[in-house]
C-alpha cells in the first residue's frame, strides 16, 4: 500500500507457472454457451406474480380473521366479559375490589343483584366473579370460563414468611398450577395496599413484581389497584385489549348459567332450564349438550331471548334487574329435527349370541375332508426295511408337538414369539386365581371383591379399620417402589393355576401380542374408530357445516338464550338449582360421537401437593375440559419405542404416566384435572394433572410379575435354584420361559430337581451365590368399569 494513498492495492495473482489451459478452465466455451437454455422471462415473471398474489391473499385473510375475532370479543354485541378476581392469599381482600370495579363500571349505581353490568363509558359489558379462597372446585370452574383472571396480591401480605414467595400462600400456589394446566387466558396482577409515600410505594412495587413475575406469563402486566384512578386506567386499557383464551375452549360452544330452573314432567325426570350467554361458537338445537357434573343430554328446545344487558339500552351503565332477567322477551324458539338430531347413544348393546359356534357349512365340511385326504396321501420318509406295522409306531413331528406330554393338559407354557395358543386365556369367566398375589390383596388386585367394595365405603368402617387400611396401602406403595413387580408363588396353590392367564415374552419391545385376543365383556359395550385421525377431521368439518347451517337450527354466538334440556333426573336438577348460586354451572355443546363410551388414554402426572398413594383402579373424578366423569383407571409407563406399555400398580410422583379409562369420547386437545373423593363430608382433593393423549381400545397395557428364586448350589454356569416354585409340575409348565438374574445373566430351565419345586438352570455365564434368579410373566390389563359415570348422579 502506498504511503499517502487511501486506495487499497492487492497483491497480484501468481500465474507464473500456470499453463494457458489451467488459466481458462473455469470459463465456458462459446460452443457450450449456445447449449445452455435461458429461462423464459415471461414464465418467471408469471410465477413471481402468482406467488406475490398468494401471499397478499393470505395476509388479507389473516387480517380479516383477527379483525373478526376482535369485533366478536370486544364489540358492543359480544357477550359480557367474565372477569375473575382471585386472591393469592387468604389475607387479600377481593370483595372490596369487586365492589370498586362494579361501582366504576356502573357509574356509581348500586343495589341491583344481577352480576352482569353494562358500561357506556367504557363501551363494554362485564361479569365480575369473586373466587372464594379455599374453595378449590369453585375456583377451578371459574377459571374454565374466565376471559380475564385478575390475580390480587397485597403488598403488606405475610401469609407464609418461611416460603420463597410470601405473597402467595399454599392454596394460591395449588390453584396457580391448576390454572396453568388448564391454560391461562388473559391475565393481570393487581397490587393492593401500597403505601401513599411515593418512594416507599415504588420500592414495594418493585419488590412485589420481582417476587411474583416468575409465577405468571411474560405478557402478564402488574397494576396498582388502590384508588379509583388506578382502576380507571386499567379498564381503559382492558376495553381495547385483544383477549386470548386456551385453544380447547374455542372448539365447542358453551355458556355459563346466569339462571338455572327446572320443570317437573311428573315421570321422575324433568326439563332443566339454563339461561346465559352463548360463547365461542354457534349452537345447534340438534346437538347434544353436557352439563358439568350432571351428564350428557338432548335439547328439547332453545329459546332466543332479548338481551337484557344491551349497551344501547343501558345508556347510563346499570346493573340488570332480577325481574328483567326473569321476564326476558322471547324472540324465537328453535325445535330439534328428529331426523337430524344427534342420538344420545352411550353404550353399545352387545349380542349375547354373537360369539356362539354355529353348525359348519357344507363348504367348511368339504374343506375339512380335503385337508384330511391330503394328510393321508402325504408321503412319509421311512428307514429302509420298515414294515407297515413298524411305520404305524413312528410319529411325525407335527404329532409330537401336541402329544408329547406326561401331565395331560399341563404340559408347559408357550413363550410368545409370534401368536399365542395359551390355555386359560380364552376363558370368559373369572378365575379364583386371577389376582397376582393372594396374600397381598392391596398390592395386586384385579377384580373388586366384596371386601374391596366394603373398604371403599367409609361409612361402614370404624376409624381404626380405616386407619389400618390406609397403613396397608402405604406399605404396599412403599414395597412397590422398592421391589417393583416382584411376587411370591403361593405354597398351597399350583403356580400354573395361580398365574394361568400370564405368559412369557421373548422381547417386551418386539414380541407380538394380538390386541383382539381374549377381550373382556366390557369391550362389547364400547365404540372404536377404524381411523381416529380421519374421524377427528370429519367430525370437525361436520361441526363447521352445522355451525354455518340455517337460522332455524343454529343459535348465533353471543346470543342470550335459554336451553331446555330434557329428561334430566329430578335429584340431579335439584342439586344444580342449588349449586349455581355458589359456583358456575357450565353447559357445553358436544361434537359428534362424544357421548359414546370408549377407552381413553391420558398423559398424567401426580400433583406435588398430594402425598397419599394413588392405587390403580381406584375411583377418581376426571375433569376433561368442561366435562366431568368418574373413572377407575389403570396406570402404565409411557413407551415411545414400543406398542406395549407396562402397567404400574401405583401412580408414582415425579414422572408422567399413561392413565387408561372407560369414559365418554372426547376429541383432543383437552386438559385434565384429576380429583380424588375423600367422603361426603370433605371436598375432593386435587390428585393429578395432565392432558388427553388419544382414544385407542387396541393399546396394549401389560401387567408384569417377577417370580424370584435363589441359588442353592452353583457350578460355573449351572445352578440349582429353589423357592421359585413349590412342585415339579410347575417347573415343567414354566420351562419354556427364559430366566434372568439381577446381576445380568440369562438362561433357561433344564429340568426339575426333587419333589419340592427346585430346578436346574443353565446360564450364559458364571452365576454368583448372592445373585437372584428371576422369571418375567405378563398378562394384559384393562381399566375398571365405573358404577356411576358422573359425580352428581351418585
Amino acid at each position: 500500500m502506498a504511503g499517502g494513498s487511501g486506495a487499497q492495492v492487492n497483491k497480484s495473482h501468481k500465474t507464473r507457472f500456470a499453463s494457458k489451459s489451467s488459466r481458462n478452465i473455469h470459463k465456458t466455451s462459446v460452443k457450450d454457451k449456445s447449449k445452455i437454455s435461458k429461462p423464459d422471462r415471461n414464465v418467471m415473471k408469471g410465477a413471481r406474480a402468482a406467488r406475490l398474489q398468494r401471499n397478499k391473499m393470505m395476509r388479507e385473510q389473516k387480517r380479516a380473521t383477527l379483525l373478526k375475532e376482535k369485533r366478536a370479543s370486544s364489540g358492543t354485541a359480544s357477550a359480557p366479559r367474565v372477569i375473575v378476581l382471585f386472591g393469592l392469599s387468604a389475607s387479600t381482600s377481593v370483595s372490596s375490589l369487586a365492589g370498586d370495579l362494579l361501582v366504576l363500571l356502573s357509574n356509581g349505581h348500586t343495589g341491583i343483584q344481577f352480576p352482569a353490568v353494562a358500561s357506556s363509558e367504557y363501551r363494554l359489558r362485564a361479569t365480575v366473579l369473586e373466587a372464594p379462597h379455599g374453595d378449590f372446585m369453585a375456583c377451578m370452574e371459574m377459571a374454565k370460563i374466565a376471559d380475564l383472571i385478575v390475580f390480587v396480591a397485597s403488598a403488606n401480605c405475610s401469609s407464609d414468611r418461611g416460603s420463597s414467595n410470601y405473597y402467595v400462600d399454599e392454596f394460591g400456589f395449588q390453584c396457580l398450577s391448576v390454572f396453568r394446566s388448564l391454560g391461562l387466558p388473559s391475565s393481570a396482577v393487581f397490587l393492593r395496599d401500597l403505601p401513599s409515600d411515593l418512594k416507599r410505594r415504588n420500592e414495594l412495587k418493585k419488590t412485589c413484581i420481582s417476587s411474583l413475575s416468575s409465577e405468571f406469563p411474560e405478557d402478564c402486566k402488574f397494576y396498582p389497584a388502590d384508588s379509583k384512578d388506578d382502576l380507571h386506567k386499567f379498564m381503559f386499557l382492558f376495553k381495547e385489549q385483544r383477549l386470548t383464551v386456551p385453544h380447547w375452549r374455542t372448539q365447542r360452544p358453551y355458556l355459563m348459567a346466569q339462571k338455572v330452573d327446572m320443570v317437573d314432567d311428573g315421570s321422575g325426570k324433568c326439563t332443566l332450564l339454563i339461561t346465559g350467554y352463548l360463547r365461542a361458537r354457534n349452537l345447534s338445537v340438534n346437538q347434544l349438550v353436557h352439563v358439568s357434573g350432571a351428564g350428557d343430554f338432548q335439547l328439547g328446545k332453545i329459546q332466543l331471548l332479548k338481551d337484557p344487558c344491551s349497551l344501547s339500552v343501558k345508556k347510563d351503565g346499570d346493573f340488570m334487574d332480577a325481574d328483567e332477567v326473569q321476564d326476558s322477551q322471547v324472540i324465537r324458539s328453535l325445535l330439534p329435527d328428529p331426523m337430524k338430531q344427534e342420538p344420545l347413544l352411550v353404550e353399545n348393546i352387545p349380542d349375547p349370541l354373537e360369539g356362539e359356534q354355529t353348525w359348519p357349512t357344507e363348504a367348511e365340511m368339504a374343506e375339512a375332508d380335503r385337508v384330511h385326504k391330503e394328510k393321508k396321501q402325504k408321503k412319509r420318509t421311512l428307514p429302509r426295511g420298515t414294515s407297515d406295522y413298524q411305520a404305524a409306531w413312528i410319529v411325525d413331528d407335527s404329532d409330537v408337538s401336541g402329544s408329547d406330554s406326561e401331565d395331560g393338559p399341563d404340559n408347559g407354557m408357550v413363550v410368545d414369539e409370534g401368536e399365542y395358543d395359551y390355555p386359560g386365556q380364552g376363558d370368559g369367566g373369572k378365575s379364583d386365581f386371577e389376582d397376582d398375589q393372594a396374600s397381598l390383596k392391596l398390592r395386586d388386585s384385579d377384580d373388586e371383591t366384596e371386601a374391596d367394595s366394603m373398604m371403599m365405603d367409609n361409612e361402614n368402617l370404624t376409624k381404626e379399620q380405616i386407619e389400618e387400611d390406609i397403613r396397608k396401602i402405604k406399605e404396599a406403595h412403599a414395597e412397590d417402589e422398592e421391589f417393583p413387580d416382584e411376587v411370591d408363588a403361593p405354597v398351597d396353590v399350583p403356580a400354573r393355576k395361580r398365574f394361568a392367564k400370564y405368559r412369557g415374552l421373548k422381547s417386551f419391545r418386539t414380541s407380538s401380542w394380538d390386541p383382539k385376543e381374549s377381550l373382556p365383556p366390557e369391550y362389547a359395550r364400547i365404540f372404536a374408530f377404524d381411523n381416529f385421525t380421519r374421524t377427528h377431521k370429519h367430525v370437525l368439518s361436520k361441526a363447521l357445516d352445522m355451525e354455518q347451517g340455517s337460522i332455524s337450527e343454529c343459535v348465533p354466538v353471543n346470543s342470550y338464550v335459554t336451553l331446555h334440556i330434557r329428561e334430566v333426573p329430578i335429584h340431579i336438577a335439584s342439586k344444580l338449582c342449588i349449586l349455581w348460586k355458589t359456583m358456575p354451572v357450565i353447559a357445553c355443546g358436544l361434537l359428534q360421537h362424544e357421548s359414546k363410551i370408549s377407552v381413553l388414554h391420558f398423559r398424567i402426572k401426580k400433583h406435588e401437593t398430594y402425598n397419599e398413594p394413588i392405587k390403580a383402579k381406584e375411583e377418581l373424578i376426571f375433569h376433561v375440559g368442561f366435562r366431568q366423569f368418574i373413572t377407575r383407571p389403570t396406570f402404565a409407563s409411557d413407551n415411545f419405542n414400543s406398542d406395549k406399555h407396562k402397567m404400574e400398580r401405583f401412580l408414582h410422583a415425579g414422572r408422567f404416566s399413561v392413565a387408561s379409562v372407560y369414559a365418554p369420547i372426547s376429541f383432543p386437545p383437552l386438559p385434565l384435572i384429576v380429583m380424588k373423593s375423600r367422603g361426603d363430608s370433605l371436598a375432593p382433593a386435587l390428585a393429578a394433572v395432565g392432558s388427553l393423549k388419544c382414544i385407542d381400545p387396541d393399546k396394549i397395557i401389560l401387567k408384569k410379575i417377577i417370580l424370584t428364586g435363589y441359588p442353592q448350589r452353583v457350578s460355573k454356569s449351572k445352578a440349582a435354584v429353589r423357592y421359585m416354585f413349590h412342585n415339579p409340575e410347575d417347573v415343567k409348565w414354566f420351562k419354556p420361559v427364559e430366566v434372568w438374574t439381577k446381576l445380568g445373566r440369562r438362561g433357561r430351565i433344564k429340568e426339575p430337581v426333587g419333589t419340592h419345586g427346585a430346578m436346574k438352570c443353565i446360564l450364559n455365564g458364571v452365576l454368583q451365590q448372592n445373585d437372584t434368579v428371576c422369571m418375567s410373566l405378563f398378562k394384559r390389563a384393562y381399566p375398571k368399569w365405573p358404577q356411576h359415570w358422573f359425580p352428581l348422579s351418585t
